[in-house]
C-alpha cells in the first residue's frame, strides 16, 4: 500500500471521491440541525424554563423573571460550548498526528463519526426539563469536540481523493455536498416533523406532538432522523476510500509527551522556513471565525431586526444552503484554475460588503433576503479553498498534523466576533450593528490574507 500524495498524479476513481464527499453530506446532521437551527434553538427556548416562571410571564417575553431564567440557560450552553471550543484547541493537532503516525486516519475518522451518532441519539433522551439542561448542553459540547476531531481527518484525506489538477474542485465538491445534504434534510424534517399544518399542538406530517407538556416529540425525532441520516451518508466513505499507511518517523510510536514535542517543533520549523504558511494559519483563522459568526448570528439579526419566525429562519436557512453550495461547486473550477488566494480573497471581500450592506436595507425582509443570499454565495468557496491551499502546500503523512493545527488556530481566535458582535450591539442598543463587529473581524482577515504569496512551495 503507498501513500496517496498530491504529488501523484495517477487518477482518482469517481467512486471514490464521491464517497469522500457524502460524508459531509451526512455530517450536515450533525452540523446544520444540531448545532445551527435545531438543537442549539431547542435548549434555549422557553422548553427549559420552569414552568412556573413560563406561567407567571404569560404572553410577556419580556417578564424580568423569564428573561433571567433564559440567559442562565444561554450561560449554561455557552459555558459548555467554551470548555469544547478549548479541548479542540489542545487536543486537534495531537490527535491528528497521532493518526498520521499510526496510520489509522480512516479508523479515528470511522470512530469518531460513531461517537457523534451515538451522541445525536442520546440527544433524544434529553426532555423538555429544566433538570435535562446540563445534560443537553454537556452533550452539544461532546459532539462539537468530536465531530471537530472528525473532520480533522477526514479534510486530511482529501490528499487521498484528489491530484493536484483537481484538488481545488474535489475540495468544493464536498463542500458542496454538504451544503446539498443541509438542504435535503432542512427540507425532510421541515415536512415530517417541523411545519405546523394547522394542527394545534402538533407539526409535521408525522404529527408528532410540539408542546412542552407533551414533550417536543418534533424537535427530538428530528435529532434521531438526523442521526441516521449521518449513518447513512457517512458509510460509502469506509467502503471506497483506503486507509494509509504509517510513513517516515511518524512509524514511531510517541508518547503524548512526545507528540506534543513533535508538534512544537513541526511549528518552529514553519516559522523558521516557511512563515507563510503560519501567516496563512493566522489568516484562516481570522476569517474563519468571522464566517461562523454568519451562521451564529445570522439567525439572530434575522428574528430580533427583521421579525423572522422560527420556520421563516428555517425557509431562510435552505435557500441559503442552495446559494452557498451553488458558489461551492462553481468556484471549485476556479479554485484550479486560478489559485485558492485569489479566490478567498475575493470571497472574503464579497462577505465583507454583504455585512455591511445589513445595516443600509431598512427593517423590511426582502433586504435581509437580498443581502443574506448574496452573502451565503461566498461561504462556501472561502472555506474550500482554504482547504486546498492548505493541502497544497501540506507534506506526505503529515496531514493530520497540520489540518489538526489548521483546526487549533481557529479555535485560538474564536472568541473574536462574538466579543465584537457584544460590544457593537451593547454600544449601540441595536442588534442589526452587531453585523460591524463581524465585518471588521471579516476585513481584518482579509487584509492578513493579501499578505500571503498566491503560490507557495510545500512544508519541510
Amino acid at each position: 500500500m503507498t501513500q496517496a500524495t498530491l504529488a501523484d498524479t495517477t487518477p482518482i476513481p469517481r467512486r471514490r471521491i464521491v464517497s469522500w464527499a457524502l460524508w459531509d453530506a451526512g455530517s450536515a446532521g450533525f452540523n446544520t440541525i444540531v448545532i445551527t437551527f435545531v438543537f442549539s434553538t431547542y435548549l434555549a427556548s422557553n422548553s427549559f424554563v420552569s414552568p412556573d416562571i413560563v406561567a407567571a410571564a404569560g404572553s410577556n417575553a419580556s417578564n424580568a423573571a423569564l428573561v433571567a431564567a433564559k440567559a442562565h440557560n444561554a450561560s449554561v450552553v455557552s459555558t459548555a460550548l467554551t470548555v469544547a471550543g478549548l479541548l479542540i484547541a489542545v487536543l486537534a493537532p495531537l490527535l491528528g498526528q497521532r493518526s498520521d503516525g499510526t496510520g489509522k486516519r480512516k479508523l479515528w475518522l470511522g470512530v469518531n463519526t460513531g461517537i457523534v451518532i451515538v451522541v445525536m441519539i442520546a440527544m433524544v433522551f434529553v426532555a423538555p426539563i429544566p433538570s435535562y439542561l446540563l445534560l443537553g448542553a454537556c452533550l452539544l459540547a461532546l459532539g462539537s469536540v468530536v465531530i471537530e476531531f472528525a473532520n480533522v481527518n477526514y479534510n486530511a484525506m482529501l490528499v487521498q481523493v484528489s491530484t493536484p489538477k483537481n484538488v481545488g474542485r474535489v475540495s468544493s465538491w464536498g463542500w458542496g455536498a454538504g451544503y446539498l445534504g443541509g438542504i435535503v434534510l432542512l427540507v425532510i424534517l421541515l415536512v415530517l416533523f417541523i411545519q405546523s399544518f394547522g394542527v394545534e399542538g402538533h407539526a409535521g406530517l408525522l404529527g408528532l406532538d410540539s408542546s412542552i407538556a407533551g414533550g417536543v416529540w418534533t424537535v427530538r425525532f428530528a435529532i434521531l432522523a438526523s442521526a441516521a441520516w449521518f449513518a447513512l451518508f457517512a458509510v460509502p466513505l469506509f467502503l471506497a476510500v483506503p486507509e494509509v499507511p504509517p510513513t517516515g518517523p511518524a512509524r514511531e510510536r510517541l508518547s503524548i509527551l512526545g507528540s506534543y514535542r513533535r508538534i512544537g517543533r513541526t511549528i518552529a520549523e514553519l516559522y523558521r522556513k516557511n512563515p507563510q504558511v503560519l501567516l496563512f494559519l493566522s489568516a484562516s483563522a481570522v476569517y474563519r471565525d468571522g464566517i461562523a459568526a454568519v451562521f451564529t448570528f445570522g439567525a439572530i439579526i434575522a428574528a430580533v431586526v427583521f421579525g423572522f419566525t422560527p420556520t421563516e429562519v428555517l425557509y431562510f436557512a435552505v435557500a441559503a444552503n442552495v446559494v452557498a453550495g451553488t458558489g461551492a461547486f462553481l468556484a471549485g473550477r476556479l479554485d484550479d484554475r486560478l489559485g485558492a488566494k485569489t479566490i478567498i480573497v475575493v470571497c472574503v471581500g464579497g462577505l465583507v460588503v454583504a455585512a455591511v450592506a445589513i445595516l443600509f436595507v431598512g427593517d423590511g425582509k426582502a433586504g435581509f433576503w437580498a443581502c443574506g443570499l448574496f452573502l451565503s454565495l461566498f461561504v462556501g468557496p472561502a472555506q474550500s479553498s482554504s482547504r486546498s491551499f492548505l493541502a497544497r502546500v501540506t507534506p506526505p503523512g503529515r496531514e493530520g498534523e497540520i489540518f489538526g493545527l489548521y483546526a487549533t488556530t481557529g479555535r485560538a481566535v474564536s472568541f473574536l466576533a462574538p466579543a465584537l458582535f457584544t460590544l457593537f450591539v451593547t454600544l449601540t442598543g441595536d442588534t442589526r450593528f452587531g453585523a460591524i463587529g463581524i465585518a471588521i473581524v471579516l476585513t481584518v482577515g482579509l487584509v492578513l490574507m493579501t499578505r500571503v504569496h498566491a503560490t507557495q512551495r510545500a512544508i519541510d
